[in-house]
């Protein structure tokens, strides 16, 4: 995928830290927006900033680990667009401490956030995006999931859940010859100070290259 003016951008956790910098560089590249968090208040602070700077918004209160709240967040995306182009299944969380210290609620809600998220994210746009392909020839598409912040215990679990999750994606999309690809990024390999935006142009970089692993690496 190289050309992104007027293409539509669904970015989940876009509220805050990397997934408010891949809304920022996204509507930078004049793309409409379809913007996914849990907090409420932050989630209509970003959309109100990038309403003022001209960009074309839809913004949804959505918790990625209810799969009726992604197909919910899918179906608006199609009325208001018609399309979707690039997905950035970013939505994260953590809990910190021994792997026998953390409590089934905490298990329970990052495994849901960083893991089940991106899996209902792959499931319900993949379709649809493989649909857009079919009926439009010049139709490019990108799958980008975030395999979490940087952490141990729990958080790595779902890390390393990820990491297969989208290799099978990347796989299966190139046995289908699908126009849609799909790439990992792993913002846990950037060194301290690189900055969210940095690490953003660094991944929209990886997606007109069609590159697979983004390690955000300062040069």
């Amino acid at each position: 995928m190289k050309d992104f003016a007027g293409r539509v951008a669904v970015i989940t956790g876009a509220a805050g830290g990397l997934g408010r910098a891949f809304a920022d560089a996204a509507a930078a590249l004049d793309m409409k927006l379809v913007l996914a968090d849990r907090d409420a208040d932050a989630l209509e602070a970003t959309t109100d900033a990038l309403l003022a700077r001209g960009a074309e918004v839809l913004a949804m209160v959505c918790d990625v680990r209810e799969c009726s709240h992604v197909e919910e967040l899918a179906d608006a995306a199609m009325i208001r667009f018609h399309g979707v182009h690039l997905l950035f299944n970013n939505d994260g969380d953590r809990a910190d401490g021994p792997l026998w210290e953390i409590a089934e609620t905490d298990w329970n809600r990052v495994l849901g956030v960083n893991l089940w998220g991106a899996i209902h994210g792959v499931r319900i746009f993949t379709p649809l995006m493989l649909d857009c392909a079919r009926r439009d020839l010049d139709y490019r598409g990108h799958i980008v999931n975030t395999a979490s912040l940087a952490g141990e215990g729990v958080v790595k679990v779902a890390r390393e859940a990820v990491l297969a999750l989208s290799e099978t994606l990347r796989h299966d999309l190139q046995q289908v010859g699908a126009r849609v690809g799909a790439s990992v990024l792993c913002p846990h390999d950037a060194p301290a100070g690189l900055a969210d935006a940095e690490v953003a142009r660094l991944t929209f970089e990886a997606i007109r290259n069609g590159a697979f692993h983004v390690h955000p690496r300062q040069e």
